[in-house]
């Protein structure tokens, strides 16, 4: 902790497992009632994670992080006050991992996020957005690219499938039209 104490800002629940070179951040604990960092039971953090709890970090059971992979919790504001960066605010939202999901090696997710119950996010992804329950997100930024399991697809998302399909149409709609 980089200031301070508050009792509960770190919890770890029986049988976690942090490899080495992992990192548990956290911020002004006194301050923000935000910061803290909650790691359920059997959840593994492989070598080298990253784990910010600045702006809250939620991580539920059988949880797996594969190596280097980095849960953001706060930025710094962008577009607002000072050109130098580092003299804007700090910004922090709470990240959720919820139970029996992975996030693959080398993966990011940033603040606010939500990665669903069973939900896999690709070694690599980049993830801005929520990744429902039992769903696949890959790429840089992250997008939903298959279900697991016969999951439905949430009703908010449309499947690379379907735009691929659209395109299709689109094509033989021009063709005759020439």
């Amino acid at each position: 902790m980089r200031f301070g104490q508050r009792a509960g800002v770190l919890c770890l629940a029986d049988g976690v497992s942090l490899y080495a070179h992992t990192r548990l951040v956290l911020g002004d604990v006194v301050a923000d009632p935000c910061v803290g960092i909650r790691i359920g039971a059997r959840t593994i953090v492989n070598v080298g994670g990253y784990l910010s709890g600045e702006g809250g970090l939620e991580i539920g059971e059988d949880v797996l992080i594969g190596p280097h992979a980095k849960l953001l919790s706060a930025g710094h504001a962008i577009d607002e006050g000072d050109a130098i960066i580092a003299r804007n605010r700090i910004t922090r939202a709470k990240i959720t991992i919820e139970d029996g999901a992975w996030i693959g090696a080398g993966a990011i997710v940033l603040e606010g996020v939500t990665i669903g119950c069973g939900a896999v996010v690709a070694a690599g992804a980049l993830v801005r957005q929520d990744v429902p329950a039992g769903m696949v997100a890959a790429g840089m930024p992250a997008r939903l690219v298959r279900a697991r399991r016969g999951e439905a697809w949430p009703q908010h998302h449309q499947p690379e499938q379907a735009a691929t399909g659209l395109r299709r149409v689109w094509s033989t709609v021009k063709g005759i039209w020439r």
